[in-house]
């Protein structure tokens, strides 16, 4: 079956395809009233959103210092200023003692993003230093459509040259002469696609690779050693290499390992036992991927040298290559560990207080530093900087994310659930809440959020908006679907194309063990999902609909069906080893199974929050809108059905720190609502 007869077949029967017209005064119109109807519907709830606003703002330190990174002859570093939607971007002289002590002084601004905003969207990309130190590369999103435009600032004379080129994805990665920059463009499908060299002063840029297949991405970045320049091609399921020598930028790139289906693998550069060499992350030993070496001389596929072999039980995530340590990320029994293996030592694990956390590798600072930092978390400890001493192993907390009143992280306790799937797979649920809550043995309001694509993984993180669910007396969960990464490379693949309704099933398992474990019950639970996570919520909406007392669902890709039919739009082509292609009529019919657009019918659904972004372009606005208008046709119920499009927002929302806590403070005082929670 050609796609086109199914593209017309669909459109055909689809009643609010013309919700598709973007820019159309009727489409525009139709937004707006949505929006218009929620500011109404939710209009008694205005002074809660106040409160829960400056709430959560109160708990956040307005004012603060992140901690510099030392590069060179200087700190770099951020302030967040009260009032501000953005850090600022600084740096001074990097003191001569080695402390990490700010030199005002010396303190130079190098970029404000709430000059450049002008109280509008503005995402920053690409913030990149040249090796000398005298240049900043930076890159600017004033939509949210995730096009950026690319600009370089002279730090010694602060002038400022915005770049002549269009359709770029915002990357910028420096050669070691600090006059070549490379950066990418997209295609008509949103696709980072073509690799660029431009020299700074001249009035065009050269097209270095150009990759024809719509189904792999390019990046283009500098290796651990900063002595090689690797661009990085990969589908869902198949990689390729090319590296040149950073010192030689108009050279040619040359391929490591041809792709081949299904080999995935990454690469970096640095030094092993004193010798230059490659070092690659492999799958072509297993799905959890192997470790390898190779000659700088000699890097081809033929002569990589194994020095991990793969485990069936654990997953590896990533190495980082320091000149004194590997430190490899792997993935075990659902948890992030972090291994290190220091150059002629014993290797040892990183070893951490909590039992369910997220943890990884923040930053390797220089390539010959002793040290490097970890971002560690849970759910119930806020997120701390650590200093790892890479030769012994031990470890500083250099800063800790300030919680601001009254909080004590002993107040609340994290544990750790496991659900049966219907085939008996056990699946992990992370949980939060006040220990006085879990002591009183009695249902409370519980909030379930769940993803369960891409091999993303969802490892426990802590919240300062969350506060004010957990001290009213809610639990937090995440449940661990298979889908995600969280245990492993085989998790991963239990979730994706014909095994999809895997991850559904695991989400309603574990509403259903928290049910039966006495933590809540359908008439206190709460779901949320976003993007790929909102076609799950979707998708179990549809379900059990009876499940579930609330659904919030942001940037939804709930029209999978229609969006896989359809490769003139950035989540198609790339997405066909994720989904499937529906132009195979047995793929077709097991989408349409499950895509939550095309199993609306006529059942009650619980009150739910759908939230879009106009300018998003990994899910288009109207998922979101036309999911809720058949909704608001086919469903019996008269719960509330709410739609919030962000008209100058794309997929991640508004920019501002201060509008996301408007937008959460908006959902919460919606869940207390249609939960009947009452407030003073």
């Amino acid at each position: 079956m050609s796609s086109a007869p199914i593209a017309r077949q669909e459109a055909g029967n689809d009643p609010y395809h013309w919700l598709e017209n973007r820019d159309s005064d009727e489409v525009l119109a139709h937004l707006q009233a949505e929006n218009a109807y929620l500011d109404a519907v939710l209009e008694p709830q205005q002074a809660l959103r106040e409160q829960l606003f400056e709430e959560i703002k109160g708990r956040i330190r307005e004012t603060d210092l992140s901690l510099p990174t030392p590069w060179g002859d200087y700190l770099y570093y951020q302030r967040t200023t009260a009032g501000d939607e953005y850090p600022r971007h600084y740096r001074c002289r990097r003191p001569a003692d080695g402390s990490l002590d700010v030199d005002a002084a010396s303190e130079a601004l190098l970029l404000d993003p709430n000059e450049l905003a002008g109280g509008g969207f503005l995402s920053v990309g690409a913030f990149s230093i040249s090796p000398d130190q005298q240049r900043l590369a930076y890159s600017l999103d004033s939509s949210g459509e995730e096009i950026y435009r690319l600009f370089v600032k002279e730090l010694g004379s602060g002038q400022i040259s915005e770049l002549p080129f269009d359709d770029c994805d915002g990357s910028m990665t420096w050669a070691n002469d600090s006059q070549t920059l490379f950066f990418t463009e997209l295609d008509d499908t949103h696709r980072p696609y073509k690799l660029c060299r431009h020299r700074i002063g001249d009035a065009a840029a050269q097209a270095v690779f150009e990759e024809a297949d719509g189904r792999f991405f390019l990046h283009c970045y500098r290796s651990s050693s900063e002595r090689q320049l690797i661009l990085q091609l990969g589908s869902k399921t198949t990689s390729e290499v090319w590296v040149l020598d950073a010192q030689q930028p108009q050279g040619d790139f040359s391929c490591l390992a041809p792709r081949e289906e299904g080999h995935e693998y990454d690469v970096d550069h640095g030094m092993l036992d004193g010798q230059w060499c490659w070092l690659i992350r492999s799958n072509q030993s297993g799905i959890n991927f192997a470790l390898y070496r190779a000659s700088e001389a000699q890097p081809q596929r033929s002569h990589w040298q194994q020095i991990r072999a793969h485990d069936p039980q654990v997953m590896l995530e990533g190495a980082t290559l320091n000149q004194r340590a590997i430190v490899l990320a792997l993935r075990e029994g659902g948890l992030p560990i972090l291994e290190v293996q220091p150059q002629g030592a014993e290797a040892y694990r990183v070893q951490l207080p909590d039992a369910a956390y997220s943890l990884y590798v923040q930053d390797s600072l220089e390539f010959h530093s002793t040290v490097i930092r970890l971002r560690y978390e849970a759910l119930n400890r806020p997120a701390q900087v650590r200093q790892l001493e890479l030769a012994t192993g031990a470890q500083q907390v250099l800063k800790q994310t300030p919680v601001e009143g009254p909080f004590d992280a002993d107040a609340y306790e994290s544990r750790r659930l496991w659900a049966t799937a219907a085939d008996g797979t056990q699946i992990p649920i992370s949980l939060v809440a006040r220990r006085e809550v879990f002591a009183a043995g009695k249902p409370a309001p519980l909030y379930l959020y769940g993803y369960g694509a891409y091999g993303a993984s969802l490892d426990p993180w802590f919240s300062h908006a969350r506060l004010s669910l957990l001290d009213r007396g809610f639990v937090f969960a995440i449940a661990h679907i298979r889908g995600g990464g969280e245990m492993g490379e085989a998790w991963y693949r239990a979730g994706k194309l014909e095994h999809k309704q895997n991850s559904f099933g695991d989400f309603i398992a574990s509403a259903e063990r928290l049910i039966a474990e006495g933590l809540t019950t359908p008439a206190q639970l709460a779901i949320s999902g976003g993007s790929a996570g909102g076609l799950l919520i979707g998708a179990v909406l549809n379900q059990r609909p009876e499940l579930f007392a609330a659904a919030i669902a942001e940037v939804p890709f709930v029209d999978v069906l229609n969006t896989m039919l359809n490769p003139e739009l950035p989540l198609t082509v790339t997405e066909y080893d994720e989904w499937g292609d529906p132009n195979q009529p047995e793929v077709f019919e097991r989408i349409k199974a499950y895509a939550p657009y095309e199993n609306v019918r006529a059942q009650a659904y619980p009150p739910i929050l759908a939230v879009a972004g106009y300018n998003d372009s990994r899910v288009q606005y109207w998922e979101a809108a036309k999911w809720v208008a058949k909704l608001r046709r086919d469903k019996t119920d008269s719960n509330l059905l709410l739609l919030k499009t962000d008209l100058g927002a794309g997929h991640g929302g508004m920019s501002g720190r201060y509008q996301g806590i408007k937008d959460v403070a908006l959902e919460y005082a919606f869940l207390f609502r249609v939960l009947g929670i009452a407030h003073p």
